[in-house]
C-alpha cells in the first residue's frame, strides 16, 4: 500500500527499513513533504525496492573497480600479462527479473554502464543466472530479496592487487592511492554479504556503509531516478497450462494469438506518446508481459508506462486479451478505463 505502519511517527526525511518475518528480505523507506506543503499530516511516503538497492550496489562497485583498472593500465605492470586477471576483465552485471522496474534497467544500461541480463522469477533463477554470468554478480528482486556474488577472477584480481600495493608502496600516486582505497573497500565485501541467501542485516549494513561513503541521505538516493507507474493484475483461468513463456518470462509462446495482441497495445500506447518531449530523455517505453502462476490457476499481469492512467490502461488491455484468449473464469478483474 506503500504506506507507514499506524503507530509510527509522521516526520519528514526519516531512515526506515522494514525487513519481513525471516529477514531474507529489506526494503527502505522514508516520508518527504510534497511540492509545496510543508503539513506534516500531508507527508509523501517514498519506498526505495531492491531495483534502487542494486542499482546502489552495482554503481559503487563498478566506481571501485573503475579507479583499481587505472593501476593496471600500462604493460609494465600486472595487469594483461598471461595468467593475470586485469580489472578490466572482472564481468560486473546486474540480474533482474521481468518485474524490475524498466527506469532501473535503464538507468543501470545508460548510467551505470554495467550488463544487465533477465532471468525467470524466482530466487533460484536469478541467483544461477548472477553466478553463471557475472565475476560479480548482483542480484535483488523487487520484493528486496537478493545478494552479491563473487567469482574467481574477482578473488585473483584482490590478490594481484594486494601484491602491487605492496611492492609499489614506496611510491604512491595520487591515483594509485584512490586505488588503493577502492581495493580496500572491495577486498572486505564478500566478509559483509551473505552470498549463499538474501540477507536482510547484511544489506542493511552495506547500504548504509554505501550511503556514507556518499555521503548520500535515502532523497538523495531516491532521487537517482524516478520509477516508471506500473500497475499488477491477475486473472483467473480454467487452465494455467495453456499459457507458456519464454525463458525469462517477457514474451508469452502459447496461446499463439497472445503475444501479438499484447505487442500491438504496447506499439498503440507508445505511439500516443511518439511527439511527447520525454522520448528524448531515454525514457523507457510502455511495456506489459503476463505469465502462469506456479501455484494456482491464475495468469499474472504486469504493465508499466509513463504515467498511472496509462499503466492502467494498458493493464486493462492485457486482462481482457487474457481473459478472452486464455480460458478466463468467473467475474473479470475491475477494469479501469481504457484509451486504446
Amino acid at each position: 500500500n506503500k504506506k507507514l505502519n499506524v503507530g509510527i511517527m509522521k516526520t519528514p526525511y526519516h531512515y526506515m527499513a522494514s525487513l519481513d518475518g525471516d529477514a531474507d528480505r529489506i526494503v527502505f523507506h522514508y516520508q518527504k513533504h510534497s511540492d509545496g506543503i510543508s503539513n506534516n499530516d500531508w507527508l509523501e511516503f517514498r519506498l526505495l525496492d531492491g531495483d534502487k538497492i542494486s542499482v546502489l550496489i552495482s554503481s559503487f562497485i563498478q566506481e571501485e573497480i573503475r579507479h583499481l583498472q587505472k593501476i593496471f593500465s600500462s604493460n609494465d605492470d600486472n595487469g594483461g600479462k598471461e595468467g593475470k586477471t586485469n580489472a578490466s576483465q572482472v564481468k560486473c552485471g546486474i540480474v533482474q527479473t521481468a518485474y524490475a522496474n524498466g527506469s532501473s534497467t535503464s538507468y543501470l544500461k545508460n548510467i551505470v554502464k554495467t550488463q544487465v541480463v533477465t532471468a525467470k522469477t524466482g530466487v533460484k533463477y536469478v541467483h544461477s543466472a548472477a553466478h553463471e554470468n557475472f565475476d560479480i554478480g548482483v542480484y535483488f528482486e523487487a520484493n528486496g530479496h537478493g545478494t552479491i556474488l563473487f567469482g574467481p577472477a574477482f578473488y585473483s584480481l584482490m590478490f594481484q592487487s594486494e601484491s602491487y600495493f605492496l611492492s609499489h608502496s614506496s611510491h604512491q600516486t595520487q591515483n594509485k592511492t584512490r586505488a588503493n582505497i577502492a581495493w580496500r573497500r572491495l577486498r572486505v565485501l564478500p566478509s559483509l554479504v551473505n552470498q549463499a541467501v538474501g540477507d536482510a542485516l547484511s544489506d542493511l549494513l552495506l547500504v548504509d556503509a554505501i550511503l556514507y561513503l556518499k555521503s548520500w541521505d535515502l532523497g538523495l538516493w531516491d532521487g537517482i531516478y524516478e520509477d516508471m507507474p506500473s500497475r499488477q493484475f491477475k486473472v483467473k483461468v480454467q487452465d494455467r497450462s495453456v499459457i507458456t513463456t519464454n525463458h525469462n518470462e517477457t514474451r508469452a509462446l502459447t496461446p499463439t494469438s497472445l503475444q501479438p495482441a499484447l505487442d500491438a497495445a504496447m506499439k498503440a500506447m507508445a505511439s500516443s506518446h511518439s511527439n511527447n518531449k520525454n522520448d528524448q530523455m531515454n525514457v523507457p517505453p510502455p511495456r506489459c508481459f503476463v505469465r502462469p502462476s506456479g501455484t494456482e490457476n491464475v495468469v499474472r499481469i504486469y504493465a508499466e508506462a509513463q504515467t498511472q492512467r496509462d499503466a492502467d490502461a494498458l493493464a486493462s488491455e492485457a486482462i481482457m486479451l487474457v481473459y478472452r484468449l486464455c480460458g478466463g473464469v468467473g467475474e473479470i478483474p475491475a477494469i479501469f478505463g481504457s484509451k486504446l
